[in-house]
């Protein structure tokens, strides 16, 4: 006589109770593990910010400036003064400021603005740059451009361009704004806040491209 709890169906209901016991850790680990995956993702892309981008000494053949500071539109004008590249497109310029407006707020050359300064006034988003300066880009034949915009929007910019522009070279040119204290971002709860809604907008629209890819294929 088998004993009670033994036997060919004892031995079946014990693999099926161990296999239970095994998936129900594993869907507890789950969130732990995605938990600390997005908290080192975090990490290394604030470092990036802070530190990832060299001082670039380079030339190209155009500049894209991605709006939404008068900082930004600063410097991308100072690096055309410099000759740093032949032209440059601000783009996502509001409707109603002209190259005029533009040029008195930088107090650059009004014959340089004249010549070689673009304005985009299509883009309302960081994809809507990346079109925009695509459209640019091949209307000039441009193979080089340096992108200038804010260090922690520069991920994600750099991002959106590589997608709309492959084989275009580009050279980043970020802005960091003093208040921000970047190389002590951790110090600084308000700049944590930044980096950490700007890691989410950089993750989302990796998402989404990587999907876009696969769409494609």
């Amino acid at each position: 006589m088998t004993a009670f709890g033994s036997g060919p169906a004892a031995e079946t209901s014990n693999r099926r109770r161990g296999w239970a016991r095994r998936v129900l850790g594993a869907a507890t680990a789950l969130p732990a593990l995605a938990l600390t995956a997005g908290l080192v993702g975090f990490v290394w892309f604030a470092d990036h910010v802070a530190t990832g981008y060299p001082p670039a000494d380079d030339h190209a053949d155009g500049i894209v400036v991605l709006t939404g500071g008068r900082d930004r539109v600063q410097l991308a004008v100072e690096l055309l003064e410099q000759g740093r590249a032949r032209r440059l497109l601000i783009s996502g310029v509001h409707p109603a400021s002209t190259a005029h407006d533009i040029q008195r707020a930088t107090e650059a050359n009004p014959g340089l603005f004249a010549c070689c300064v673009d304005l985009g006034h299509q883009a309302e988003t960081t994809t809507g740059n990346a079109l925009e300066a695509d459209i640019w880009a091949r209307a000039n034949g441009f193979e080089s451009l340096i992108v200038v915009t804010s260090a922690y929007h520069m991920p994600r910019a750099l991002l959106e361009l590589e997608s709309s522009l492959p084989g275009v070279r580009l050279v980043p040119r970020p802005v960091k704004r003093p208040e921000l204290e970047l190389d002590t971002w951790y110090r600084r709860p308000g700049t944590v806040k930044l980096l950490l809604a700007e890691y989410v907008k950089y993750m989302l629209a990796r998402v989404r491209l990587g999907l876009e890819l696969v769409g494609r294929a």
